[in-house]
């Protein structure tokens, strides 16, 4: 016999609630659907911030910590906006052996952020990878998804800030 429970109300008015809800729904507001769920968060809001886990935690009958516990704990859960372009730096062996340091060196400078965080504009995201299996074209760095090989630090800076400008 399943209990009946009230569905919590969503954080916001927004829309985009109602493809989460379906994820839930169509799993039967069910533990198990924990990761599909913040999967559809992340699609739909393109990160899971407090209130999202809140909402996931109270509609799946979970422990806010467990929600929290996952969402932190996969690499591809992001708890904060990413910014309009991504650079990925590959900090891998053979990446960091080649000089990868250097290139999160030179974007750290250019731009003062470290990899993990956006700039201040909202305009570029910088992640580290701990490798992006293309060792043999070490350094590597992905760039809106476009894998740059054997970088430089003035190299790599040079089509950041041509992907910037044209924005612009």
């Amino acid at each position: 016999m399943s209990v009946k429970r009230n569905k919590p109300e969503a954080p916001t008015a927004d829309n985009r609630w109602k493809m989460v809800d379906v994820t839930m729904r169509r799993n039967g507001y069910s533990g198990h659907a924990l990761i599909e769920t913040l999967h559809t968060v992340q699609e739909v809001f393109g990160y899971i911030d407090d209130p999202s886990m809140r909402y996931v935690a109270e509609a799946l009958n979970l422990p806010l910590s467990k929600v929290y516990g996952v969402a932190t704990f996969y690499h591809l859960f992001t708890l904060k906006p990413k910014g309009k372009h991504t650079c990925v730096i590959c900090t891998g062996t053979a990446c960091y052996i080649k000089g990868a340091g250097e290139l999160v060196e030179g974007v750290q400078q250019r731009y003062h952020v470290r990899p993990g965080q956006t700039t201040p504009d909202g305009q570029l995201s910088v992640v580290s990878a701990r490798c992006l299996g293309a060792c043999g074209l070490a350094p590597a760095a992905v760039l809106d998804g476009q894998v740059l090989a054997n970088q430089t630090a003035d190299g790599l800076l040079g089509k950041i800030e041509k992907v910037l400008q044209h924005e612009s």
